[in-house]
């Protein structure tokens, strides 16, 4: 399992000729005095800095003592594990796919979820 203090680093080809994307990432958790745990995939390039934000409850779940670092799950959807570089391939994939990578945010991962975890079952 990769170190939470440690950037992976991502290397996407575009579809142009010689096109290629780095994505430098990492996997946090968060405590919030307002609300549930959170999990934090940050996506770093370009410049700026994409954090997808998975906030617990409700029926997803993240890492709260019994679910290991960097899982985050929807009842029936999957768990996939942030520090998969498979998994993060799959998030920036989604998130380049609608376009939320073009400046420096803080999303909701839970919206990218269905899509990520629909692929990632199809692939087998």
């Amino acid at each position: 399992m990769r170190s939470e203090r440690r950037l992976g680093r991502l290397v996407v080809d575009g579809s142009g000729a010689g096109e290629t994307a780095v994505h430098l990432w990492s996997v946090r958790h968060r405590h919030s005095t307002e609300g549930p745990c959170q999990e934090v995939l940050a996506l770093h390039g370009d410049g700026r800095t994409t954090r997808l934000v998975f906030r617990g409850g409700g029926g997803r779940s993240v890492p709260d003592g019994f679910l290991h670092s960097g899982c985050v799950a929807v009842r029936g959807q999957g768990t996939p594990n942030l520090h998969e570089p498979g998994v993060v391939r799959a998030f920036v994939d989604e998130a380049a796919r609608r376009g939320l990578l073009a400046g420096a945010a803080e999303l909701d991962g839970w919206e990218l979820f269905p899509a990520v975890a629909a692929g990632r079952a199809a692939d087998g």
